[in-house]
């Protein structure tokens, strides 16, 4: 009876309210704003308590002092395209008892347009992430530890995460964009069959082929227009290129750039580089870290578009992405 519902009767049911509602379900953006504060709050500890990686530990002076005034030094931001690999990544880094993480605070992911649009002051919406962030990690009292987070959103904000935290350690993850198309394709979010059916991802957006944010004013129709693996290779490309630009201003000591192939294929040789970056040095947490990586990797998740990809979606992610993949070295033997 529930695949039955899943899959008839309900993607019928998504086509008659799309039609019903014409194309208002596209201004149904969830904004921030002070008469929904609360409901934003209330969204993002749920969220947040949902994901996090509870740890049995002791009350000391350490822990007291972090309700007073959470640790936001050297903090960590994993970022990266959707379906590159930063959940995973995230959730391996998670594991690590000098971490607090949290996966993709609903608050900051959704403020991520209005800091990029510049609709927040700077000074407004440094007050917000860093109140965000201090309070996530005073629901744990794990404000003695290290803030760790990751939202792929935040490759459009790279400058204005640096200037809120200039100690900040910034993760980035890129993937085959072949490949994150294929498999951005087979979730909802950006799908046109979503279109009208009412579901929101967490930072506020109606699932479906909606221009966001970040795509180019001149294309939006096209964006909304096109089939799905041409809007997941655009997504690929405004994330990838808008992260390495913002990536420009970092230092080497600020800006760890790794491959999600090299990562479950070699992953000691790739933890270790990661670990020494984020100078942790923990005999137990460098072998913690080891193991995970090794046990959650799938090499089989490499490749997939060689078989998935017909001949002229291959065609069309060239034409949309084909500069990116090249620069990046997948148009090469070595990353193919």
């Amino acid at each position: 009876m529930g695949n039955l519902w899943r899959n008839q009767f309900k993607p019928v049911l998504r086509q008659i309210r799309s039609q019903i509602i014409g194309d208002d379900w596209k201004y149904q953006i969830k904004p921030i704003a002070w008469y929904n504060l609360l409901g934003w709050i209330k969204f993002t500890i749920s969220e947040d308590r949902s994901f996090y990686q509870h740890r049995r530990r002791k009350m000391n002076l350490a822990r007291w002092r972090g309700l007073l005034s959470p640790n936001l030094k050297q903090p960590i931001f994993i970022f990266g395209s959707p379906r590159s690999g930063t959940t995973f990544l995230g959730s391996c880094l998670a594991e690590l008892a000098e971490l607090s993480y949290h996966f993709e605070p609903v608050l900051t992911k959704a403020a991520v347009r209005y800091v990029y649009t510049q609709q927040w002051s700077k000074v407004n919406a440094r007050i917000f992430y860093r109140t965000v962030y201090s309070w996530l990690m005073r629901l744990y009292a794990d404000g003695d530890l290290r803030f760790a987070e990751k939202t792929p959103r935040n490759s459009f904000i790279i400058p204005f995460l640096y200037e809120t935290f200039p100690d900040a350690k910034f993760i980035h993850i890129i993937r085959d964009g072949r490949d994150v198309a294929i498999s951005l394709a087979k979730r909802p979010w950006y799908s046109q069959d979503m279109n009208g059916s009412g579901a929101k991802d967490p930072g506020g957006y109606p699932f479906g082929s909606m221009a966001r944010f970040w795509v180019e004013s001149d294309r939006t129709e096209e964006f909304e227009n096109t089939n799905d693996i041409h809007r997941c290779i655009w997504l690929w490309r405004k994330y990838v290129a808008h992260a390495l630009e913002g990536a420009n201003i970092l230092s080497l000591n600020q800006y760890h750039e790794l491959r999600y192939e090299n990562l479950v294929t070699n992953p000691d040789a790739e933890c270790d580089r990661l670990l020494d970056f984020l100078a942790i040095t923990n005999p137990e947490s460098r072998s913690l870290l080891r193991q995970v990586i090794s046990t959650k990797a799938q090499p089989s998740s490499i490749g997939g578009w060689k078989t998935q990809l017909a001949p002229d979606q291959q065609e069309q992610v060239y034409q949309e992405a084909g500069d990116w993949l090249e620069k990046l070295g997948y148009l090469s033997n070595s990353l193919v």
